[in-house]
């Protein structure tokens, strides 16, 4: 990467935080725990990508402790716990939690390791796959996001690697968004995009050039939500273009397409569409059915129990891709948060 590039992409960042320190919060101080997790089976029988035809099961558990020095600056640590059912030593991959939060009612600022729930899900899976929520679930760097009535957005960079004599250096940064010109009105304009930086090891033996692989999608919509008899009813469609080189050996491939969603949600059910039409595009951390020129996806879901920090739910998803029209996937997921409980309350000028 450029290390311009690079710098100014930190300065951008970096420099959203000079905001938080001008602004102060509430002086009472808390010591808090959070407690969440997911529970999953989701199986998949895939003849066109017969390598990703397998069923991901198990849970995964978080915990963390807050160090709350007023109602804007957190320090959260704690752990992060996958166990894949029938999997042994139990927990088969563990992420510790670990970072400084800011929150204000505009602001979002972290750095650290912390959960990508909430902050990057809303991600086309095209540009990062939906198994990232079994096996990726945190974010390793810094995230600040700005939000509006007017919409939101969110920068962020993600270290992946970190560059040795066996591993190589790879991160992904990104930046996405929504705008809503009239908050009363239906109409929206989202954008999203990533980036995957590969720089190689430091051996001095031959490997791989350094590589640079992701994509964008430009989207407008309408989203009547809670304007009809539908709980949620939302249109989009758009544009995506795959950004895919290894320096030295080529330049940019930059393959393009159309994309298109719809959802709609009454109750308990909900359907979920996605169609793309294009040229192939391989993004490393996106779906693979988006290697192909037509794909379209249909998620019909069912939530057989919603509470306040409880949500289960069945989904059926039908693949279509060139020459394989059969190919479908049967999920369940618990999801259950138990919210931020206080331990403990004190004074913050005590710390300082």
């Amino acid at each position: 990467m450029n290390n311009k590039f690079t710098l100014l992409f930190f300065v951008t960042i970096l420099l959203s935080a000079t905001v938080f320190a001008q602004q102060e919060g509430e002086k009472q101080g808390s010591l808090d725990v959070h407690f969440n997790g997911l529970g999953y089976m989701d199986n998949r029988e895939y003849s066109a990508f017969v390598p990703r035809s397998r069923t991901y099961s198990g849970t995964r558990t978080a915990i963390d402790f807050g160090i709350n020095l007023d109602s804007l600056n957190h320090f959260m640590i704690g752990v992060n716990g996958q166990h894949e059912f029938g999997g042994k030593p139990f927990f088969v991959n563990t992420a510790p939690v670990a970072y400084y939060h800011y929150q204000s009612q505009k602001w979002t600022f972290n750095i650290g390791e912390f959960p990508r729930e909430g902050l990057l899900t809303q991600y086309p899976r095209a540009l990062l796959n939906d198994t990232l929520r079994y096996e990726r679930p945190n974010v390793e760097g810094l995230l600040t996001s700005l939000h509006t009535q007017y919409g939101y957005e969110t920068i962020w960079i993600d270290w992946v690697s970190r560059q040795t004599l066996t591993d190589r250096e790879q991160f992904l940064f990104g930046d996405g968004g929504t705008y809503i010109p009239n908050p009363k009105g239906p109409f929206f304009l989202s954008h999203y995009f990533l980036l995957l930086h590969d720089a190689g090891d430091a051996s001095n033996g031959p490997q791989a050039g350094i590589s640079d692989n992701g994509g964008a999608q430009i989207r407008v919509g309408l989203d009547f939500s809670h304007r009809t008899v539908f709980d949620s009813l939302k249109f989009d469609i758009g544009g995506m273009i795959s950004l895919e080189r290894t320096r030295g050996i080529d330049g940019f491939k930059i393959p393009k397409g159309f994309v298109a969603s719809a959802f709609v949600s009454y109750h308990r059910f909900a359907f979920f569409d996605e169609l793309y039409l294009g040229q192939g595009s391989h993004i490393d951390y996106g779906d693979s059915f988006y290697e192909k020129t037509f794909y379209n996806r249909l998620d019909i879901i069912y939530s057989p129990f919603v509470y306040k920090r409880l949500k289960g739910q069945f989904i059926i998803s039908l693949h279509q891709s060139p020459g394989f029209t059969g190919d479908s996937q049967q999920a369940f997921r618990l999801i259950y948060d138990i919210g931020r409980k206080k331990l403990v309350k004190f004074k913050s000028d005590n710390l300082l």
